[in-house]
């Protein structure tokens, strides 16, 4: 089994995973000045099984984490089910919290 390289790609606003050279999957994001809010993930038939979308969805969030100024809004459902598997991760998660 040949590894996965993700990087983050600004310009499509999606983070973009590659198998020997070829793109394999994506996860598409939106930024505003306090979130990164994951939109959607999708990994092409022909590598799935082989851990791209788990690839994809770490690398991310490391990423993010990395940047520390912002928190995560996963609307896409394979992020956020992601996230509920690996709570380490679950930190960087926004939570809506009502002003008083």
């Amino acid at each position: 089994m040949s590894d996965v390289t993700v990087t983050n790609n600004p310009q499509e606003n999606r983070y973009e995973a590659t198998v020997d050279g070829a793109l394999a999957g994506f996860a598409e994001y939106q930024l505003t000045d306090e979130l990164v809010v994951m939109t959607h993930t999708e990994v092409d038939r022909a590598f799935e099984g082989r851990g791209v979308g788990g690839a994809l969805a770490r690398f991310a969030l490391d990423d993010i984490r990395g940047q520390g100024t912002r928190k995560v809004l996963p609307i896409c459902p394979f992020i956020k089910a992601w996230i509920v598997k690996h709570p380490d991760y679950a930190d960087l998660q926004y939570r809506y919290q009502p002003a008083e």
